[in-house]
Protein backbone atom coordinates (compact mmCIF):
# COMPACT_ATOMS: atom_id res chain seq x y z
CA UNK A 1 0.00 0.00 0.00
CA UNK A 2 2.64 2.18 0.76
CA UNK A 3 4.35 1.83 -2.59
CA UNK A 4 0.94 2.34 -4.07
CA UNK A 5 0.89 5.83 -2.58
CA UNK A 6 3.88 6.57 -3.24
CA UNK A 7 3.64 5.89 -6.73
CA UNK A 8 0.39 7.94 -7.36
CA UNK A 9 1.65 10.69 -5.94
CA UNK A 10 4.88 10.85 -8.12
CA UNK A 11 2.13 10.65 -10.90
CA UNK A 12 0.39 13.58 -10.05
CA UNK A 13 3.62 15.16 -9.20
CA UNK A 14 4.67 14.52 -12.63
CA UNK A 15 1.26 15.65 -14.42
CA UNK A 16 1.33 19.11 -12.44
CA UNK A 17 4.91 19.56 -13.99
CA UNK A 18 3.77 18.29 -17.24
CA UNK A 19 0.71 20.73 -17.77
CA UNK A 20 1.83 23.84 -15.79
CA UNK A 21 3.79 24.33 -18.78
CA UNK A 22 1.22 25.86 -21.06
CA UNK A 23 -0.38 27.98 -18.77
CA UNK A 24 3.05 29.75 -17.59
CA UNK A 25 3.80 30.48 -21.37
CA UNK A 26 0.18 32.33 -21.90
CA UNK A 27 0.64 34.14 -18.41
CA UNK A 28 4.70 35.12 -19.49
CA UNK A 29 3.79 36.37 -22.82
CA UNK A 30 1.72 39.13 -20.75
CA UNK A 31 3.61 39.98 -17.28
CA UNK A 32 7.55 39.06 -16.54
CA UNK A 33 8.81 38.43 -13.38
CA UNK A 34 10.03 41.44 -11.46
CA UNK A 35 14.18 40.63 -11.71
CA UNK A 36 16.89 41.64 -13.29
CA UNK A 37 16.47 43.80 -16.31
CA UNK A 38 12.61 43.58 -15.77
CA UNK A 39 12.76 44.52 -11.84
CA UNK A 40 10.02 46.64 -10.99
CA UNK A 41 8.10 47.90 -7.76
CA UNK A 42 4.68 46.40 -6.15
CA UNK A 43 5.91 42.94 -5.58
CA UNK A 44 6.43 43.31 -1.49
CA UNK A 45 9.61 42.91 0.10
CA UNK A 46 12.68 42.01 -1.21
CA UNK A 47 16.42 39.88 -0.88
CA UNK A 48 19.51 40.25 -2.00
CA UNK A 49 19.99 38.31 -4.90
CA UNK A 50 22.40 36.38 -4.39
CA UNK A 51 20.05 34.83 -1.22
CA UNK A 52 17.28 34.84 -3.42
CA UNK A 53 19.27 32.61 -5.78
CA UNK A 54 20.81 30.31 -3.47
CA UNK A 55 17.82 29.90 -1.28
CA UNK A 56 15.03 29.25 -4.29
CA UNK A 57 17.58 26.76 -5.79
CA UNK A 58 18.69 24.60 -3.01
CA UNK A 59 15.83 22.17 -3.00
CA UNK A 60 17.60 20.86 -6.00
CA UNK A 61 20.46 20.03 -3.88
CA UNK A 62 19.25 18.93 -0.24
CA UNK A 63 15.89 17.35 -1.44
CA UNK A 64 18.15 15.44 -3.67
CA UNK A 65 20.43 13.83 -1.05
CA UNK A 66 17.59 13.25 1.42
CA UNK A 67 15.55 11.20 -1.59
CA UNK A 68 17.94 9.60 -3.56
CA UNK A 69 19.08 7.08 -0.77
CA UNK A 70 15.97 5.42 -0.19
CA UNK A 71 15.34 4.50 -4.05
CA UNK A 72 15.84 1.10 -5.37
CA UNK A 73 18.53 2.15 -7.69
CA UNK A 74 20.11 4.26 -5.31
CA UNK A 75 23.64 2.02 -5.19
CA UNK A 76 23.20 1.77 -9.10
CA UNK A 77 26.37 3.02 -11.19
CA UNK A 78 24.06 4.03 -13.96
CA UNK A 79 21.65 6.05 -11.78
CA UNK A 80 24.68 7.71 -10.26
CA UNK A 81 26.08 8.43 -13.79
CA UNK A 82 22.57 9.60 -14.99
CA UNK A 83 22.11 11.99 -11.89
CA UNK A 84 25.28 13.94 -11.91
CA UNK A 85 25.28 16.10 -14.61
CA UNK A 86 21.95 17.10 -12.89
CA UNK A 87 23.38 17.71 -9.67
CA UNK A 88 26.67 19.69 -11.88
CA UNK A 89 24.04 22.17 -13.34
CA UNK A 90 22.69 22.65 -9.92
CA UNK A 91 25.80 23.19 -7.58
CA UNK A 92 26.55 25.77 -9.98
CA UNK A 93 23.32 27.51 -10.33
CA UNK A 94 22.63 27.08 -6.53
CA UNK A 95 26.65 27.79 -4.96
CA UNK A 96 28.86 28.86 -7.77
CA UNK A 97 26.19 31.56 -9.23
CA UNK A 98 24.99 33.54 -6.14
CA UNK A 99 28.77 33.92 -5.09
CA UNK A 100 29.82 35.61 -8.94
CA UNK A 101 26.47 37.49 -8.24
CA UNK A 102 27.92 38.53 -4.65
CA UNK A 103 31.24 39.26 -5.67
CA UNK A 104 30.05 41.45 -8.02
CA UNK A 105 29.31 45.35 -7.35
CA UNK A 106 25.95 45.56 -8.34
CA UNK A 107 24.62 42.38 -7.07
CA UNK A 108 22.63 44.18 -4.58
CA UNK A 109 21.67 47.19 -6.56
CA UNK A 110 18.22 45.81 -6.98
CA UNK A 111 16.62 43.50 -4.88
CA UNK A 112 14.89 39.88 -5.56
CA UNK A 113 10.83 40.02 -4.94
CA UNK A 114 10.74 37.43 -1.98
CA UNK A 115 7.35 36.36 -3.86
CA UNK A 116 9.46 35.37 -7.02
CA UNK A 117 11.87 33.23 -4.76
CA UNK A 118 9.21 31.71 -2.92
CA UNK A 119 7.35 30.81 -6.25
CA UNK A 120 10.61 29.22 -7.39
CA UNK A 121 11.25 27.25 -4.44
CA UNK A 122 7.96 25.89 -4.78
CA UNK A 123 8.54 24.96 -8.33
CA UNK A 124 12.18 23.24 -7.46
CA UNK A 125 10.78 21.60 -4.82
CA UNK A 126 8.24 19.80 -7.05
CA UNK A 127 10.95 19.33 -9.73
CA UNK A 128 13.91 17.97 -8.01
CA UNK A 129 11.12 15.40 -6.38
CA UNK A 130 10.47 14.31 -9.37
CA UNK A 131 13.78 13.99 -11.24
CA UNK A 132 15.38 12.20 -8.07
CA UNK A 133 12.73 9.62 -7.67
CA UNK A 134 12.56 8.93 -11.38
CA UNK A 135 16.30 8.16 -11.64
CA UNK A 136 17.09 6.72 -8.49
CA UNK A 137 13.80 4.66 -7.86
CA UNK A 138 10.97 4.54 -10.69
CA UNK A 139 13.31 4.40 -13.88
CA UNK A 140 13.10 0.39 -15.19
CA UNK A 141 15.55 0.14 -17.80
CA UNK A 142 18.92 0.49 -16.30
CA UNK A 143 19.63 -3.84 -17.41
CA UNK A 144 19.74 -2.86 -21.17
CA UNK A 145 23.49 -1.74 -21.03
CA UNK A 146 24.15 -1.02 -24.77
CA UNK A 147 20.74 1.07 -25.06
CA UNK A 148 21.08 2.81 -22.05
CA UNK A 149 24.50 4.25 -22.67
CA UNK A 150 23.94 5.32 -26.27
CA UNK A 151 20.95 7.62 -24.73
CA UNK A 152 23.31 8.84 -21.88
CA UNK A 153 26.20 9.60 -24.25
CA UNK A 154 24.14 11.26 -26.80
CA UNK A 155 22.18 13.28 -23.58
CA UNK A 156 25.17 14.21 -22.38
CA UNK A 157 26.60 16.02 -25.54
CA UNK A 158 23.62 17.89 -25.70
CA UNK A 159 24.02 18.82 -22.11
CA UNK A 160 27.52 19.83 -21.40
CA UNK A 161 27.01 22.15 -24.90
CA UNK A 162 23.99 23.58 -23.43
CA UNK A 163 25.48 24.20 -19.90
CA UNK A 164 28.87 25.80 -21.30
CA UNK A 165 26.58 27.77 -23.59
CA UNK A 166 24.79 28.97 -20.20
CA UNK A 167 27.87 29.24 -18.07
CA UNK A 168 29.94 31.45 -20.42
CA UNK A 169 27.07 33.98 -21.23
CA UNK A 170 25.82 34.17 -17.53
CA UNK A 171 29.24 35.37 -16.84
CA UNK A 172 29.46 37.71 -19.65
CA UNK A 173 26.42 39.27 -18.17
CA UNK A 174 27.74 39.42 -15.10
CA UNK A 175 31.01 41.10 -15.83
CA UNK A 176 29.23 43.86 -18.08
CA UNK A 177 27.06 44.84 -15.05
CA UNK A 178 29.99 44.79 -12.67
CA UNK A 179 32.15 47.04 -15.21
CA UNK A 180 28.92 49.05 -15.64
CA UNK A 181 28.04 49.47 -12.45
CA UNK A 182 24.84 48.15 -12.69
CA UNK A 183 23.68 49.26 -15.61
CA UNK A 184 23.27 47.88 -19.06
CA UNK A 185 25.12 47.51 -22.67
CA UNK A 186 24.91 45.69 -25.19
CA UNK A 187 26.78 42.36 -25.11
CA UNK A 188 28.83 41.43 -27.84
CA UNK A 189 30.67 38.49 -28.53
CA UNK A 190 30.57 34.40 -28.97
CA UNK A 191 26.55 33.37 -28.82
CA UNK A 192 25.44 36.88 -28.05
CA UNK A 193 26.08 38.07 -31.90
CA UNK A 194 23.46 35.84 -32.71
CA UNK A 195 20.74 35.95 -30.14
CA UNK A 196 19.70 38.63 -27.15
CA UNK A 197 20.17 35.36 -24.23
CA UNK A 198 22.35 32.79 -25.08
CA UNK A 199 21.98 32.11 -21.43
CA UNK A 200 18.66 31.34 -21.59
CA UNK A 201 19.60 29.12 -25.06
CA UNK A 202 21.93 27.22 -23.40
CA UNK A 203 19.74 26.43 -20.45
CA UNK A 204 16.93 24.91 -22.95
CA UNK A 205 19.64 22.98 -24.65
CA UNK A 206 20.78 21.55 -21.35
CA UNK A 207 17.14 20.14 -20.15
CA UNK A 208 16.92 18.72 -23.83
CA UNK A 209 19.96 16.78 -23.35
CA UNK A 210 18.67 15.61 -19.98
CA UNK A 211 15.52 14.54 -21.47
CA UNK A 212 17.42 12.27 -23.98
CA UNK A 213 19.65 10.85 -20.96
CA UNK A 214 16.46 9.65 -19.12
CA UNK A 215 14.10 9.18 -22.05
CA UNK A 216 10.90 9.82 -19.31
CA UNK A 217 8.14 11.73 -18.82
CA UNK A 218 9.97 13.74 -16.16
CA UNK A 219 12.57 14.73 -18.31
CA UNK A 220 10.30 15.41 -21.04
CA UNK A 221 8.38 17.51 -18.58
CA UNK A 222 10.91 19.65 -17.12
CA UNK A 223 12.48 20.31 -20.54
CA UNK A 224 9.07 21.78 -21.82
CA UNK A 225 8.70 24.06 -18.65
CA UNK A 226 11.92 25.37 -19.02
CA UNK A 227 11.11 26.20 -22.77
CA UNK A 228 7.40 27.65 -21.45
CA UNK A 229 9.71 29.61 -19.02
CA UNK A 230 12.47 30.81 -21.19
CA UNK A 231 11.85 31.45 -24.32
CA UNK A 232 9.08 34.02 -23.42
CA UNK A 233 11.41 35.38 -20.76
CA UNK A 234 13.86 35.59 -23.79
CA UNK A 235 11.18 37.05 -26.28
CA UNK A 236 10.44 39.96 -23.56
CA UNK A 237 14.31 40.58 -22.85
CA UNK A 238 14.75 40.90 -26.64
CA UNK A 239 12.04 43.48 -26.87
CA UNK A 240 13.66 45.57 -23.64
CA UNK A 241 16.73 45.70 -25.23
CA UNK A 242 15.42 47.16 -28.78
CA UNK A 243 13.38 49.64 -27.04
CA UNK A 244 16.40 50.39 -24.74
CA UNK A 245 19.16 50.64 -27.48
CA UNK A 246 16.98 51.08 -30.14
CA UNK A 247 19.02 51.81 -34.00
CA UNK A 248 22.06 50.89 -31.67
CA UNK A 249 20.84 47.02 -31.66
CA UNK A 250 22.02 44.67 -33.92
CA UNK A 251 19.02 44.02 -36.06
CA UNK A 252 20.31 40.53 -37.11
CA UNK A 253 19.88 39.02 -33.69
CA UNK A 254 17.26 36.68 -32.92
CA UNK A 255 15.52 36.39 -29.23
CA UNK A 256 16.36 33.21 -27.93
CA UNK A 257 17.31 30.42 -31.09
CA UNK A 258 19.80 31.30 -33.53
CA UNK A 259 18.35 31.99 -37.25
CA UNK A 260 14.91 31.10 -36.18
CA UNK A 261 13.34 33.21 -33.36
Amino acid sequence: MEEIADQTFFHYCLLTLIFSGPPTAVALKFLQAPYGKHNRTGWGPTVSPPIAWFVMESPTLWLTLLLFPFGRHALNPKSLFLFSPYLLHYFHRTIIYPLRLFRSSSAGKNGFPITIAAMAFTFNLLNAYIQARWVSHYKDDYEDGQWFWWRFSTGLVVFVAGMYINITSDRTLVRLKKENRGGYVIPRGGWFELVSCPNYFGEVIEWLGWAVMTWSWAGIGFFLYTCSNLIPRARASHKWYIDKFKEEYPKTRKAVIPFVY
